[in-house]
């Protein structure tokens, strides 16, 4: 039987690649979003992957979202939490709310999501959990603290969860992008991008969707089945870890 992924934010960027290379690899995938109806319809009658609608920063919608995707589909074997929010600000105009939808997003989000498959995972002892940080996690970004904590709380809930997960069969790791030629990032201004951004990436261009999308097939399948607690840095050089 194939394994079931859920993929969060999983209709737009990269989370339509991370979605689009599992279908490809073999798996049944069901792709989270949060808000836009219109992109979700189109990625749906693209590709033929099923989307379904809830915010990662609601519990009781996690749970549901979650208990309606495993009775569509089958209990969820991979769970890709890449949904995320910016709500950049230098710090001392940041609002406090500025700061806790993008933890809500971007950190507990994580658990909301993780927490009502951790049993299933654990009883069935296999899972893989594959959790998509930020190159600005692990250096920081200036205007960006609320963004690169959650970021980097990331990480630290992967290291965690893994100790807990390995007897059980379950894998937890990280992927850190660098700046990937999302369509957000190619809206950038173009002298922006070639005088200030791209500058600062060794291998001189940016990263694609696809390739952060082979990064997931691959912590997914069973030959990654001794990574854990792992961090791919996937930034083209930008950042060593």
């Amino acid at each position: 039987m194939p394994r079931v992924a859920l993929v969060t934010g999983g209709s737009r960027g990269i989370g339509a690649a991370i979605s689009t290379a599992l279908k490809a690899a073999g798996y049944k995938v069901a792709a989270n979003y949060a808000g836009n109806d219109e992109a979700a319809a189109a990625f749906t009658k693209e590709t033929g992957i099923p989307t379904y609608k809830w915010s990662v920063a609601d519990y009781d919608a996690c749970a549901a979202g979650i208990a309606k995707v495993e009775a569509d589909l089958g209990p969820v074997d991979v769970l890709v939490n890449n949904a995320g929010i910016t709500r950049d600000a230098m710090f001392h105009k940041m609002t406090r709310q500025q700061w806790q939808e993008v933890m809500d997003t971007n950190l507990t989000g994580l658990f909301n999501m993780t927490h009502p498959v951790w049993s299933g995972m654990r009883d069935r002892k296999f899972g893989r959990i594959i959790n998509i940080s930020s190159v600005n996690g692990q250096k920081g970004q200036a205007g960006q603290a609320n963004y690169s904590a959650a970021k980097a709380g990331d990480i630290g809930f992967t290291r965690a969860l893994a100790q807990e997960g390995a007897r059980a069969g379950i894998t937890v790791n990280v992927i850190a992008p660098g700046y990937i030629g999302t369509e957000m990032v190619r809206a950038i201004d173009e002298k922006v991008l070639s005088e200030r951004i791209i500058p600062q990436i060794p291998v001189g261009r940016l990263g694609e969707p696809s390739e952060m999308a082979r990064c997931v097939v691959f912590l997914a399948s069973d030959d990654a089945g001794f990574i854990t607690g792992s961090t791919i840095s996937a930034n083209g050089g930008q950042f060593f870890s």
